[in-house]
């Protein structure tokens, strides 16, 4: 025989005893039709139900899946509120779902406490963590993260009291914080969103030719082409002589002419550029070989 479950009469439980089995089979897969008396009153008594059963049995998976069904409201209207985040709602539910399955294992009727008034802030905390943990595009500390609620919140404040955009100092000083701090937790806003490198900006006109955000950042350097070139010279240069060592670095380093270096070392202008000229070559042909 099935256990029994007294309901107070109403259209959907036209009988004054409501049998487990008569219940949904799966109640998350039934849309919620109880109205919100109906739904906390069947609450109370199906919570009731669920303090003397055995965890991990049937009857109890039942009934504790026919309590999430019926409260299923609490976690809509929760989600409500965050309807303006770049979340699909979907995503908001299910999140929300978690928090009232949390709730309604930890809620006991004999505190006296009506179950909307126990389980509405499980329920948005478990939204506020999802978007606390994942929504950041690059993750930051929690510290940085709840600084950015901090100056969202005293920037508001201060721009109605001063009918302007408060300074880092003026955010400083409402915070109890130093300047470093504002400038660090304005920074780690940038990380809330990112934008793709293919996005279109909105400034872009037909005839720019600069359609996308990677055509404006970066660019070509030359000087990078060198570095290589740069790293494999430094040990040959190192292994020179003593005076091939000088005469480079006079003629490339001070900018000299081959006969500056010439009356600086004592030499006539032809045989500094025979010692150049080898020299470099000698270069080259050391830069060849690592190729």
């Amino acid at each position: 025989m099935s256990p029994r479950l007294d309901a107070p009469r109403t259209p959907d439980a036209p009988s004054a005893a409501v049998p487990l089995d008569r219940l949904p089979a799966h109640p998350l897969d039934q849309p919620h039709r109880a109205g919100p008396v109906d739904a906390r009153a069947l609450s109370k008594q199906l919570f009731a139900r669920l303090a003397v059963l055995e965890e991990g049995t049937h009857d109890h998976a039942y009934v504790r899946n026919t309590l999430v069904e019926l409260n299923l409201a609490l976690v809509r209207f929760a989600a409500a509120r965050f309807g303006s985040r770049s979340e699909p709602m979907e995503d908001i539910v299910q999140v929300g779902t978690i928090g009232l399955i949390k709730a309604i294992d930890r809620f006991e009727l004999s505190r006296g406490v009506e179950f909307p008034t126990f389980a509405m802030p499980t329920i948005i905390g478990e939204i506020k963590r999802f978007f606390r943990d994942t929504s950041w595009s690059v993750h930051v500390p929690r510290r940085l993260q709840e600084l950015r609620l901090d100056l969202a919140k005293a920037g508001d404040a201060l721009a109605q009291r001063l009918d302007r955009s408060p300074t880092v100092a003026e955010l400083a000083e409402e915070l109890g914080i130093s300047t470093e701090e504002v400038v660090e937790g304005m920074a780690a806003s940038n990380a809330y969103t990112a934008s793709s490198l293919d996005a279109r900006t909105d400034e872009d006109d037909a005839g720019s030719g600069e359609s996308t955000l990677a055509d404006r950042l970066g660019y070509e350097d030359d000087g990078l082409t060198g570095i290589e070139y740069v790293a494999s010279l430094k040990p040959m240069i190192a292994s020179l002589p003593a005076r091939e060592r000088h005469i480079l670095s006079l003629r490339f380093v001070c900018g000299m002419t081959q006969s500056e270096i010439g009356a600086e070392l004592g030499l006539s202008q032809m045989h500094v550029s025979r010692l150049l000229s080898r020299t470099l070559a000698k270069l080259r042909r050391g830069l060849t070989l690592e190729e």
